[in-house]
């Protein structure tokens, strides 16, 4: 049996709502830090998903994007790494398409069928920017969507999907653009999205005998609320019992991570014997059925999903803010000028394992953790004897911190804290997105991979903490 073994999901802390200053929209988004872009979101997805799972088993990552952060390099292996996967894990970028999500869940579906010893994650992530005030600004959001693929324990099973491909411009982005573009609404939605997407959703149907009435839930791309309420009434489905929840109002269209995300929600909320469709468009359109099983409940216990993360959430103050995380407006230097240095890739590559993995050491005499390794252990003094030790998936608390005013960020103060780690160990790291009002000794945190600068298309990618969502 092949299908889903594991989910997880991931939507940033920061939210553009009715509350926001200049925001004047009566929808809420949610919107990435300036530390963040799809590969940190990517990673935070992937981690909630492999919660509890050997990761040795994971054979293949799919990561699907249509804002990669980098456009010739692989992406999908920094997203391995940072999710400290084998080195011999095959990765694979996916992207070009608003269907990237669903054709690296067909590709995972296809590689775990010919191989089904190795499992196959796919994370689909997206960071899209439109045009400051336009309609589009309004509609999109940010997140990122965990699967991973096997055939053991599954908790969703594969029954079919039908795929297929449309050439049309509705919504497009060149290589020197900046912002989304889109075709005029009437013509990408009927010629487009209403015309494709329940052609593919029928034929799959007809082809498995199964009427409207047989599926639990359904997950719908939506280009927006509107469209969406009206894809879902030219299915016949019933929006309220069965049509999963699109989070166009309390996240937004996440793009290639949009319909992965709603089929996280719906596997959250699902029974044993649900049919779950989900169906997908973007110059063309997928369509998938899966069978939950028995196994979905012991899923449940350590996965953070969709739900948690729509509760966790803060709302940005003003609308200039949001600008400012996209460099889309220029504020005033501060105070204290950033250093002006390019990251040097020589002693990026000599320190993967340090900061990317985020390994430290463990002294084989005394079995005490240390951040960054050590040559001679800091509590019982042997030389020489450690093995690796991951920091990366492990809780901690804050020992002590500071705020600084005019430290060089985007979303000052600064706050750097000491922290020391459950099961031993202390590390000295920034923390992201926490209120500084909550601030205090003791509250539990969790590392976070993030971004901490980019030049000369280099990014810098490290671990910060932040108080526990």
């Amino acid at each position: 049996m092949i299908g889903i073994t594991s989910y997880g999901a991931y939507i940033p802390f920061h939210r553009l709502g009715k509350e926001t200053k200049n925001w004047n929209s009566a929808t809420e988004k949610a919107v990435a830090n300036f530390d963040e872009d799809s590969i940190t979101m990517a990673v935070a997805a992937a981690n909630n998903c492999l919660n509890g799972f050997p990761l040795e088993g994971v054979g293949t990552v799919f990561f699907a994007s249509t804002t990669a952060p980098y456009k010739e390099k692989s992406n999908a292996g920094i997203v391995a790494i940072a999710s400290d996967l084998p080195s011999d894990t095959f990765c694979l970028d996916v992207t070009g398409s608003l269907r990237a999500g669903t054709n690296a869940l067909k590709s995972a579906i296809d590689a775990v069928s010919s191989k089904p010893e190795r499992q196959a994650l796919v994370v689909a992530s997206d960071l899209r920017i439109a045009q400051p005030r336009s309609d589009m600004e309004g509609v999109i959001g940010d997140g990122a969507a965990a699967l991973l693929l096997g055939d053991d324990n599954v908790i969703a099973e594969f029954i079919d999907c039908c795929c297929t491909s449309q050439e049309i411009v509705d919504v497009w982005r060149a290589e020197q653009d900046s912002y989304i573009r889109t075709w005029e609404d009437r013509f990408v939605a009927e010629q487009g999205y209403l015309k494709l997407l329940p052609e593919v959703v029928t034929h799959l149907m007809n082809k498995h005998k199964l009427s409207v009435k047989d599926f639990a839930r359904v997950a719908l791309y939506g280009m927006d609320v509107r469209r969406h309420q009206q894809m879902a009434t030219k299915l016949g489905f019933d929006a309220k019992t069965q049509v999963q929840n699109p989070l166009l109002n309390s996240a937004g269209n996440t793009g290639a991570a949009s319909v992965p995300m709603m089929l996280v929600a719906a596997l959250e909320e699902a029974k044993q014997g649900d049919l779950i469709l989900l169906a997908n468009y973007g110059n063309g359109a997928d369509a998938f059925i899966f069978k939950v099983t028995e196994q979905i409940e012991a899923i449940r216990k350590n996965r953070r999903g969709v739900g948690a993360y729509l509760n966790s959430k803060r709302i940005l103050p003003d609308y200039e803010t949001y600008l400012t995380w996209r460099g889309l407006f220029d504020k005033a230097p501060l105070q204290r000028r950033p250093p002006m240095r390019t990251p040097s890739p020589a002693a990026m590559a000599r320190e993967i394992s340090k900061n990317l993995r985020f390994h430290g050491t463990r002294c084989q005499h005394c079995g005490y953790p240390q951040y960054p390794p050590q040559r001679i252990c800091t509590r019982c003094h042997t030389r020489d004897k450690f093995e690796d030790y991951r920091f990366s998936d492990k809780r901690a608390s804050v020992f002590t911190y500071t705020m600084d005013a005019l430290a060089p960020t985007l979303d000052p103060p600064m706050v750097v804290a000491v922290i020391n780690f459950e099961g031993g160990g202390r590390a000295f790291c920034v923390m992201t997105d926490r209120d500084t009002s909550k601030l205090e000794v003791g509250i539990p945190v969790e590392m976070s991979f993030r971004k901490l600068s980019s030049s000369e298309g280099i990014h810098n990618y490290f671990w910060k903490c932040l108080p526990i969502r």
